[in-house]
Parts: C-alpha cells; sequence; structure tokens
C-alpha cells in the first residue's frame, strides 16, 4: 500500500513539475504587460485577457507563418512515412543483393550530426534553383535513417503467417500490403508520424538558412523575428503568446495520437 502510495506522488509530482512551465507561460500570456508580477497575482487574475494575442497577430503575419509551418509538417509527415514504410517492409521482407551493405549506409545517417549537412544541401538546393520555397523546406525531411531503422525492425517482428494467408485468399503483394500490413501497422506509422511532425514543427536552423522572404517564414523564425523586434525592453505578455501559439499544435498533435504510441510501446515490451 505505501509502495502504490509513494510511486503515485513520485508520478503526480512528476507531471506537475512539467506542467508548471506550461500553465506559467499560459497565464502570463492572459496577462497585460502592466500586471505582469507574482507579488500581485491578484491582479493578474483580475485583468486576464487576449490582448496579447491580439497585438501579437497585428505584428507579425501569424496566420501566414502558422500555415507555412503547418503545410511544410504535413507534408514532410506524410512524404517520411511513406519512404520509411516502403523502405522498411522491403528491407524488412525483400531479399536483394547488397541488401545489409545498403542498410548499413543508412544506419550510418543516424550518426551523422545534422548540422553537417547544412551546407551541402544549401548548394544543392541553390542548383536546383529551389532556395526560398516550399520544396526546400519539405524535400530534406522526407528521408531519414530513423524512420527506415523503426519500421524495418517493426516488420521484422510482423508475423508472416499473415502475409502468407492473405496471398492465398488471393491478394497479390501490393493488395497485401495496403489492406493487411499497412493497417496492422498503424501503432508504429502513428508513432513515425508524431515524432515526424514535432521535429518538423520545431525546426529553425534550415528554414532560417533557406528561406530569405517573410512569406516563406515559419513559426519558429516568426518567434524569433517577433522577440528580436523588442531591442531596448523585453515585452513578456506578448512574447509568451507568440510562444504558445507556436507550442499549442505540437501539443496537441502528441496528445491525439498517444494512445497509439503508448499501445506500440507496449507491443514492444510485452515482445521483448
Amino acid at each position: 500500500m505505501f509502495k502504490k502510495f509513494f510511486i503515485t506522488t513520485i508520478l503526480i509530482l512528476t507531471a506537475i513539475s512539467m506542467l508548471a512551465p506550461f500553465l506559467v507561460m499560459l497565464f502570463i500570456s492572459l496577462s497585460p504587460e502592466n500586471y505582469i508580477s507574482f507579488t500581485d497575482t491578484g491582479g493578474m487574475v483580475k485583468h486576464l485577457s487576449l490582448n496579447n494575442y491580439k497585438h501579437v497577430m497585428d505584428t507579425i503575419p501569424v496566420s501566414r507563418y502558422f500555415f507555412n509551418s503547418l503545410f511544410v509538417s504535413i507534408m514532410t509527415t506524410v512524404g517520411q512515412v511513406f519512404v520509411a514504410t516502403l523502405a522498411g517492409y522491403g528491407f524488412a521482407r525483400i531479399e536483394f543483393k547488397g541488401r545489409n551493405f545498403l542498410f548499413f549506409l543508412i544506419l550510418i545517417t543516424m550518426f551523422i550530426p545534422p548540422q553537417v549537412n547544412i551546407i551541402p544541401l544549401f548548394f544543392l538546393m541553390r542548383e536546383l534553383h529551389l532556395v526560398d520555397t516550399y520544396s526546400a523546406l519539405i524535400l530534406p525531411g522526407l528521408f531519414g535513417g530513423f524512420g527506415v531503422f523503426m519500421m524495418r525492425q517493426y516488420f521484422l517482428s510482423f508475423p508472416k503467417e499473415l502475409e502468407e494467408a492473405s496471398i492465398i485468399d488471393g491478394c497479390n503483394k501490393y493488395q497485401m500490403f495496403i489492406k493487411i500490413v499497412c493497417p496492422l501497422a498503424l501503432p508504429a506509422i502513428a508513432t513515425l508520424a508524431i515524432f515526424t511532425f514535432i521535429t518538423s514543427w520545431n525546426s529553425f536552423i534550415w528554414p532560417l538558412i533557406i528561406t530569405n522572404s517573410e512569406s516563406m517564414r515559419t513559426l519558429p523564425l516568426g518567434l524569433a523575428v517577433f522577440k528580436g523586434s523588442y531591442r531596448e525592453i523585453m515585452v513578456w505578455g506578448d512574447l509568451l503568446a507568440c510562444s504558445l501559439i507556436c507550442t499549442v499544435p505540437a501539443v496537441l498533435i502528441f496528445l491525439s495520437g498517444k494512445k497509439l504510441i503508448i499501445n506500440d510501446m507496449m507491443k514492444g515490451g510485452v515482445k521483448g
């Protein structure tokens, strides 16, 4: 009984410690600048409003930045999931010459720091005349060693008997993959999709380098520009309102797919 109480208490305290910064950010973003002081929390609560969000919307084109981030993140996620699922299944099930060596090369890319690839990627995009375009923001994120590795490991644990049974029932390989394999691999696909979306949504360095015009900026860049517009005094209410706008979509995406992620982890844990 005491052990259960102790574990529950630890979990509650951990959850509070992780939620506290987010709640403080929400609280300050709703408070007028002249009332932001934790010595007068009563005054802050009494004057809560959405004025900071309105000021942010009037100062920078948040809707444009939001659309850019959302479009780039969705397209990157769809592309990487598509490529990683096909490649992972191919490495797990299809025998071909040099398969292990090719997979080894893909694994090596996971150990290369992303910063190393920035300059070659920039020159490549420049030669293709893709600088300051959506294509330049999306294409580098379509291919990732982690996604291929993750899906391959999942498909290796996938029972071959189901595939053989579907072929006996009259399915060809494409029908088997679409109707049998992909639906059963949904937890792994959803996990990869969420990780990819959040990574793309929070990306800062690559959009900063590859974009020039304001119309191509993403939300993290917009937040940096907004912060840089206040060089003499920091307007905390507006800054945290902009930060919350950047944070909420990624949190919602994670919450919407957390059950699938947990199911995937539980399945892997049971098999392990």
